[in-house]
């Protein structure tokens, strides 16, 4: 690949003997690095009036600019569809030679792990159960209507719109990279639009935006899944609940990723990401073993026809004539957070796609992914209205309680085969501790695949940073969500994302501009002027 002139600007110091520490674009990383300390500065010196603007921030951004992330989604979807029956989707990334550089079993590992990892942990128990309590389209609560109304409202919020989002800044990413040799960045995407403005200050503020949404998107999960380990050693373990013990749990998992950050991303990220998976997978199999395993598979069948049935309505429903604020917390903080997350997502993904055709690419990161996350979220949502149903109240509490607790309260509560009583103390802590290493494998992934993306954004789009610098984005991670946590809690790291994904939405939509032009441009046929002296006429 031709060294682009983004990375050919780069700052770059090496010692005697040629190595090179750091190899940067001065403007992305220190405007990137001076943004996001103003923002932790700003959080250290008054907490209190910190979350009060967090709050007031949230509020404003979900009631004007809902209605604009809901359709921004839906036109990426659309788009994504169009993409893969059209005549472009034979087109391999990389050049008709190209070939993967991973296998199929190992670039779906790492794109799932990165994408909805400590996510789907967090979220696949108490969501359902959170709708089914407070459901968002007017069902009585605990009546049928209300059981299929939870299970299709989360499978919208994880479904096709989420890796919709990831796939287009990816399948972007990754064309403009390996089939026009721009650098590994998000600016290389915006050069058929801005020219060579895109090497200037235009693309600095592009890669900048990237930069600052990809570390709050990432800083999000990992307060999550802070939150989530912590309520997990609590409840198995009687550790207590505390900022404290989260703020120890960052420093502790940040230092795992840093490590696996050094040791780069064969040896480290596919490793772990295979980890997960196979981890993962034995949770997933437990669950379906021993809980309702004829209603969850009846469930599965039944959850895809409920979310297609009512997909245009949720798709686009904004609450307009209810004139309620549930989407707010819920649907606008989730396309916030998938767009915060898609510079992440969609870099990592492109990085590990060379070779792949892009009807490969769409079918793989938008169908496959989505298929995986709805089997997981009727295994282990379904089973959560199911003990919810056998025993009212036993999950419900704890989803109001501390909704970072509902996984393992659902461990425990889980029914044997053929029973209906809970497991057994010993099995529940073994299972609940296994099902807090997933998390924690997800949480590290989650962090040096951030600071593999962050750094390869502030290199200029350099495939092989220094890993000096992608230390310095992994603490800056762990930082950063310890602040959001203590700052603010959960309302905070909500905020965090929606704020981060706002500006980003705009590029994603120009995003799509871009790439059409260029496939449309790559595609035409060439047309040969003949003189009308040539003697072949």
């Amino acid at each position: 690949m031709a060294r682009h002139p983004g990375i050919r600007s780069n700052w770059r110091l090496t010692d005697r003997s040629g190595r090179i520490w750091l190899d940067l674009n001065p403007v992305v990383f220190f405007s990137a690095a001076a943004l996001i300390a103003a923002f932790v500065s700003l959080g250290l010196l008054s907490l209190d009036d910190f979350s009060q603007t967090v709050n007031t921030l949230q509020a404003w951004i979900a009631n004007q600019t809902g209605w604009f992330l809901i359709l921004t989604v839906n036109i990426i979807l659309g788009y994504l569809v169009y993409l893969l029956f059209s005549p472009y989707g034979s087109i391999r990334l990389g050049g008709p030679e190209a070939r993967p550089d991973f296998s199929l079993g190992a670039w779906f590992a790492m794109l799932f792990s990165a994408g909805m990892g400590i996510g789907l942990m967090f979220y696949s128990v108490a969501e359902p159960i959170y709708h089914l309590l407070v459901p968002p389209h007017g069902a009585d609560p605990g009546s049928i209507a209300s059981y299929e109304d939870a299970i299709s409202t989360t499978f919208l919020h994880w479904g096709l719109h989420a890796w919709g989002i990831y796939t287009l800044t990816g399948l972007a990413i990754a064309y403009f990279a390996f089939n026009h040799e721009q650098p590994l960045s998000i600016r290389g995407v915006f050069r058929p639009l801005l020219g060579n403005r895109v090497d200037g200050f235009c693309g600095h503020v592009i890669d900048t935006v990237a930069a600052v949404a990809t570390l709050f998107g990432v800083a999000t999960s990992l307060g999550l899944g802070a939150r989530q380990i912590n309520a997990g050693l609590n409840y198995l373990y009687n550790i207590p609940a505390s900022a404290t013990v989260q703020l120890l749990l960052i420093a502790g998992i940040t230092a795992i990723a840093t490590i696996s950050v050094v040791l780069g991303l064969k040896r480290g990220i596919k490793r772990l990401s295979e980890f997960n998976m196979l981890l993962a997978a034995l949770i997933l199999l437990y669950v379906i073993t021993v809980g309702p395993s004829l209603f969850i598979l009846n469930g599965f069948v039944e959850n895809i026809g409920l979310y297609l049935d009512n997909f245009f309505y949720l798709a686009f429903w904004n609450e307009t004539y209810s004139r309620g604020d549930w989407q707010n917390g819920w649907t606008v903080f989730y396309w916030g957070w998938w767009i915060a997350w898609s510079p992440f997502v969609g870099m990592f993904i492109a990085r590990v796609s060379r070779g792949r055709t892009i009807r490969e690419f769409i079918g793989g990161v938008l169908f496959m992914a989505t298929t995986l996350t709805f089997i997981w979220l009727s295994v282990f949502g379904d089973s959560a209205l199911y003990v919810e149903l056998l025993w009212p109240g036993s999950l419900s509490g704890a989803v109001q309680n501390d909704i970072a607790s509902a996984l393992f309260v659902f461990l425990d509560k889980l029914p044997a085969a053929g029973g209906m009583g809970g497991m057994s103390p010993a099995v529940t802590l073994v299972v609940g501790t296994m099902a807090t290493i997933v998390i924690v494998s997800f949480f590290v992934t989650s962090s040096d695949s951030g600071s593999l993306v962050i750094d390869i954004i502030t290199a200029g789009g350099h495939p092989n940073p220094p890993v000096l610098q992608r230390i310095f984005w992994a603490v800056t991670e762990g930082v950063v969500a310890a602040i959001l946590l203590v700052g603010g809690g959960l309302t905070a790291l909500q905020t965090a994302a929606i704020s981060a994904g706002l500006p980003f939405s705009l590029l994603l939509l120009f995003m799509i501009l871009n790439l059409n032009r260029v496939l449309s441009e790559d595609s035409a046929p060439v047309v040969v002027h003949h003189s009308p002296l040539d003697p072949d006429l």
